[in-house]
């Protein structure tokens, strides 16, 4: 079975408006001629393509940025709309739970019912999903992110692309001010894990600085290979291991291979493949002295498509291919194991036990 870290199902449904229930052939060709974003007739994500890759687990994300007036971000004009609409994709969630499609997963024993039944799973067998939001401007008060913890959210990023309400995510420089350490207290308070992902290195530090609670990073790499503030530095990465943290590797091409230029570069002409997502991971590996800090976080489908994924991968079921190159970089079943699922299952047991 695989753990998936990050994948944005209800921006795909909701914005996207791909019913992820068809298979991946079908939504493809029910977005013939469409051009209205760049991944259309290229998803690679949908539940029949999940269950045909064993990805019986996921972190599903609601993700809505408030963006101000002078901002060339896309996003809502105020954090109440922000909200709104992460409300919307909670409710697709509930439905695709009403239809068994999907099982939210909120505490130590739905995790371990669903485990149960995944090591016999059955072609409809629901997929687990934890609840997390990416990016925190929709959290117009603290009181509402005590509303979502209530509605079953279980992780939380602060920040995204750009500055934010409680800290400044990527491509922007800052700190967190006296409202992220208001959020970061409230987070601990609820006992959410916190998603280190996207904040810029200020940010970053600031916050490992006041918080101490769990923390993982559901989809970054290393800018060991590519030297963008997107992914991690191995004195973050490091800061990481030290807290017990599992770190998700992505496989959004620009963040795999340097000098990726978006709607020009084609994975084929720039080596994009499943191999580079393994060399991220053996490099955490390598810097944790271990296989117990890295698993899969494909971010998949969030906002991109085979256009700008690996080229040796057409659906997200393709991702059954990366034990095999694992094994032959000289990891044992066990690091494997570690690696597909454990690491974020262990995670879990223990931040809720």
């Amino acid at each position: 079975m695989i753990f998936d870290a990050h994948l944005d199902l209800s921006m795909n449904a909701l914005e996207w408006n791909r019913d992820l229930r068809w298979t991946v052939e079908e939504i493809r060709n029910s977005e013939k001629g469409m051009n209205d974003k760049p991944d259309r007739e290229k998803n690679t994500v949908s539940f029949d393509a999940m269950r045909k890759g064993g990805i019986g687990l996921c972190v599903a994300t609601q993700i809505a940025r408030y963006v101000k007036r002078d901002s060339a971000l896309p996003g809502w004009n105020s954090p109440q709309q922000a909200w709104a609409q992460t409300q919307g994709q909670l409710a697709w969630y509930r439905e695709m739970e009403r239809e068994g499609q999907l099982t939210s997963i909120r505490n130590s024993q739905e995790l371990q019912e669903h485990l149960e039944l995944w090591k016999s799973p059955k072609k409809d067998s629901p997929i687990g999903y934890i609840l997390s939001l990416e990016g925190a401007d929709s959290i117009v008060t603290l009181d509402h992110l005590e509303q979502a913890w209530e509605q079953g959210l279980r992780a939380i990023g602060p920040a995204h692309y750009g500055p934010g309400t409680y800290a400044h995510g990527t491509d922007s420089i800052g700190g967190i001010g006296h409202k992220g350490k208001e959020l970061l207290k409230k987070i601990t308070s609820l006992g959410l894990i916190l998603d280190a992902t996207h904040l810029c290195d200020q940010s970053f530090w600031e916050t490992m600085k006041v918080y101490d609670g769990p923390v993982w990073a559901s989809h970054n790499n290393c800018r060991t290979f590519v030297n963008h503030n997107r992914q991690f530095a191995d004195e973050q990465i490091t800061e990481l291991i030290s807290r017990k943290a599992v770190i998700g590797i992505a496989l959004d091409a620009w963040m795999m291979v340097p000098d990726w230029v978006r709607g020009v570069s084609t994975p084929e002409a720039m080596g994009v493949t499943l191999d580079l997502m393994v060399n991220n991971i053996d490099h955490i590996c390598q810097l944790a002295g271990n296989s117990e800090h890295v698993g899969i976080g494909t971010d998949l489908d969030g906002a991109f498509g085979k256009e700008q994924s690996p080229a040796d991968l057409d659906t997200i079921a393709d991702l059954q291919c990366i034990p095999e190159r694992l094994k032959s970089k000289g990891y044992t079943a066990s690091d494997i194991e570690n690696i597909m699922n454990k690491n974020f299952i262990s995670f879990l047991q223990r931040t809720w036990s």
